[in-house]
């Protein structure tokens, strides 16, 4: 029988499995996100960190070889702070980072208010 790596079924099992300097940055994320959503449930979805609130998808994280990445899980969210995401790398979902260029805390609020307000107006 092949030995295969198990996948983590907590946020804490997900960041003891990354860098260091990784681990720094998603926890800032996640302690950022607390704060904004008290209420969210932290789980695992897709294999990576998430939120949920009232049963619905929030926010997402993760650690990957070279970079981190936030899931905001919309990409109208996204486009609405475009402007203040210039200096890192985005795409119709997802923002990437690097440990040593987080996501602003302001932003990162902002973000995840922005989710709150889209899916529970």
């Amino acid at each position: 029988m092949a030995l295969t790596k198990q996948k983590p079924r907590t946020i804490d099992a997900y960041l003891a499995g990354v860098s260091a300097d990784q681990r720094i940055a998603l926890e800032k994320l996640r302690k950022t996100i607390r704060v904004v959503a008290p209420k969210a449930e932290e789980c695992i979805s897709y294999g990576i960190p998430a939120f949920h609130l009232n049963g619905r998808a929030l926010v997402f994280f993760g650690a990957w070889a070279n970079h981190c990445s936030f899931y905001p899980g919309s990409s109208t969210t996204l486009k609405k702070f475009r402007n203040d995401l210039k200096g890192f790398q985005i795409t119709k979902g997802t923002i990437r980072f690097s440990p040593d260029n987080p996501l602003p805390i302001t932003l990162v609020k902002k973000l995840v208010k922005a989710r709150i307000a889209e899916n529970w107006p």
